[in-house]
């Protein structure tokens, strides 16, 4: 072995030494780079459909020949099993005389009367039209029309609403001519 060769060996060991004993070591391997999915959100969301009454079907539940109101106002109204006020809010309905609200903020406790089905209902609150801004009591709605669940569901990625139908709803004409009764 070659004299000079020995002293750079040793400096080489005793180098590796001191590095070792400083507590240098291979970094650790990066944290594994599982992806969680995001939290699904499940809504609840009542729509339905709000119409003018003809005049001749004044005083019966029928629509035949009713208009579809644009920009009618109605509520959601839920009460919890204590029978107080949990969530109300005012929707407004499209071109076409349909409203779709969603229940954003809707508390569902375990108990079986806070579900939507037995604790919400919708009520008519104003119409656009002056002639035609009387609340008929249509699916009952002067006390509440009950929701409806005809298993309709929207769905995205992270989210997915509960579709309850309401109504439909109607105001009445403030004014009708004298006529024979309403045809049913």
């Amino acid at each position: 072995m070659d004299s000079r060769a020995l002293p750079f060996s040793v400096l080489v060991i005793l180098i590796a030494m001191a590095v070792l004993a400083n507590g240098y070591s291979t970094p650790p391997p990066p944290p594994p780079t599982t992806a969680y999915p995001a939290v699904k959100t499940v809504e609840a969301a009542v729509e339905g459909m709000v119409y003018c009454q003809s005049c001749d079907k004044f005083g019966s539940w029928s629509l035949a020949g009713a208009e579809a109101l644009a920009g009618a106002k109605i509520s959601i109204i839920c009460k919890n099993h204590r029978q107080q006020v949990s969530f109300y809010k005012v929707f407004k309905t499209d071109s076409y005389g349909h409203f779709y609200g969603e229940l954003k903020g809707f508390k569902m406790t375990p108990h079986y009367l806070d579900h939507p089905l037995h604790s919400c209902r919708a009520k008519l609150v104003s119409s656009p039209r002056e002639d035609c801004n009387l609340f008929s009591n249509i699916n009952n709605a002067l006390d509440g029309a009950s929701l409806r669940y005809e298993e309709k569901r929207l769905k995205w990625t992270n989210y997915e609403a509960v579709i309850y139908a309401a109504g439909p709803l109607a105001f009445r004409p403030d004014h009708c001519p004298a006529t024979a009764p309403p045809t049913y």
